[in-house]
């Protein structure tokens, strides 16, 4: 597989009104992804609540893009979860029904403890399908694992030879240049922060992973195209727009948000899974109309 490279997204798990998992509109969000110049697919991360499936779901909705996408972009199925051996075996299922590459979080209820038992950790897991790409995810916020990740850069590859790069969704841009640098640049590091995706094209990123590029992937190639023209205040005024729609998303239970924004542009994605709760209708009517006010629906479309 090549470096992965421009918009990449970080794609939903669709739930019906009970919380269990409908795989139904996929194809739908694949014919749209793709139609709106997504380079790539990355399931069953955060947006796509994979902490939240059993491994049986997981295995699913996995097997469900990949078929949908039928080839024509990459797909990169998270794997990582508390239980290093339910990862090995997304592992092998994503290597089974021919997924491009695969990811993995650092277990957050025992953290490693060094960077050591980090590499140790996730190539355990990718032992299991050696023959797939791999891109660490790095995700402090979430993960609890504040480690170095060009600390594991410069770990990793004596034990991780499928080692492909890092999905690096940190707001500390001066590190990820590190790892952009590290070893002449030999790995494919993937930003993963969508209202700093300036921040990050401008330190020289290969390619962005993100939930919002869902439902906002023209706002963004605007940033990206602007910045190869030379036009800084374009591209600042578009990753403004961006950041200022996802500030009101968020402030809506987050995820939850974020699922609520993508049903409100045409594709029905359902509520979150528990912990996470889902928007009640007045939250829906007030987040629809704090969007209408900064013209968020002229930006996002569900046209294929």
């Amino acid at each position: 597989m090549k470096q992965l490279t421009g918009l990449i997204a970080a794609t939903f798990t669709p739930m019906d009104q009970d919380g269990q998992v409908n795989l139904e509109p996929i194809p739908s969000m694949v014919k749209r992804l793709l139609g709106q110049g997504i380079k790539g697919l990355y399931v069953c991360g955060s947006t796509g609540e994979g902490p939240s499936l059993t491994t049986d779901e997981r295995e699913r909705v996995a097997k469900a893009f990949v078929a949908a996408v039928q080839g024509r972009v990459p797909v990169v199925v998270q794997v990582g979860c508390n239980c290093i051996e339910d990862a090995r075996q997304l592992a092998r299922h994503a290597l089974a029904i021919g997924a491009d590459a695969i990811s993995a979080v650092s277990p957050s209820y025992f953290i490693p403890e060094g960077v050591t038992a980090l590499v140790e950790t996730l190539g355990r897991i990718t032992d299991a399908a050696p023959e797939l790409p791999f891109y660490y995810y790095h995700i402090p916020r979430l993960s609890g694992l504040s480690l170095s990740p060009l600390a594991f850069l410069q770990t990793a590859p004596a034990r991780i030879p499928s080692l492909a790069g890092i999905k690096f969704s940190s707001r500390d841009v001066e590190v990820m240049q590190q790892c952009l640098a590290f070893d002449g640049g030999r790995y494919n590091i993937l930003f993963g922060v969508d209202e700093m995706l300036l921040s990050g094209v401008a330190a020289g990123c290969d390619g962005a992973v993100g939930s919002t590029y869902n439902f906002l992937a023209p706002l963004y190639h605007e940033v990206m195209r602007n910045v190869e023209k030379g036009d800084l205040p374009a591209a600042q005024a578009c990753q403004l727009k961006a950041a200022r729609f996802i500030e009101v998303i968020l402030h809506y239970h987050g995820n939850a948000g974020l699922k609520a924004a993508m049903t409100l542009t045409g594709i029905p994605c359902g509520p979150p899974r528990l912990p996470q709760t889902a928007l009640t209708e007045a939250e829906c009517l007030r987040m629809r109309k704090e969007l209408d006010e900064l013209g968020f629906f002229t930006h996002a479309s569900a046209d294929a």
